[in-house]
């Protein structure tokens, strides 16, 4: 077996590649608007929204019946279509709120802490659950806020290493 030979570095510059590139205006301001909390918010609004329109579909049409026995094809059909819908829009609207709510206070949070860490993930992660959970009183409302600081940290770890 042959040793591969590593072919030294070109001392011609042109053939060298960059060590560092300038970004181009359109770069510059596709990072200003993303650096807008407001946009961050809405973006995140409709990809809640989406993901939740996807998911209540889905849960949506595993939902059984509670008379499957005695209904026709036809009338599970439509129970089955009237539950995809409903359980979507619900669920379209919980993740669109709860989407916008988390990356707008994330994303104030960030701007006031002059820091990118996790502690912007919890305690966007607390903010979102205590205002998710505050119609059910102040004791949901805190586990609310304990409950989802702790799943944003953990999905921000598992993301981050990606």
């Amino acid at each position: 077996m042959e040793k591969e030979t590593e072919q030294p570095p070109s001392s011609n510059p042109s053939e060298q590649p960059p060590v560092f590139k300038m970004p181009t205006f359109e770069e510059i301001k596709a990072q200003e608007m993303m650096d807008n909390c407001a946009v961050r918010s809405v973006l995140s609004l409709v990809g809640g929204g989406g993901l939740g329109l996807f998911m209540g579909m889905l849960l949506g049409a595993l939902d059984n019946p509670p008379h499957l026995d005695t209904m026709t094809a036809k009338e599970q059909f439509i129970y089955t279509a009237r539950q995809m819908g409903s359980r979507s829009l619900s669920t379209a609207k919980a993740f669109a709120i709860m989407g916008a709510i988390f990356s707008g206070t994330e994303c104030m949070v960030e701007k006031a802490r002059a820091k990118h860490d996790l502690a912007n993930t919890a305690i966007a992660g607390c903010i979102t659950g205590g205002a998710i959970s505050a119609r059910a009183g102040p004791k949901a409302s805190c586990f609310g806020c304990a409950g989802f600081a702790a799943f944003s940290v953990l999905i921000e770890k598992v993301m981050s290493g990606h």
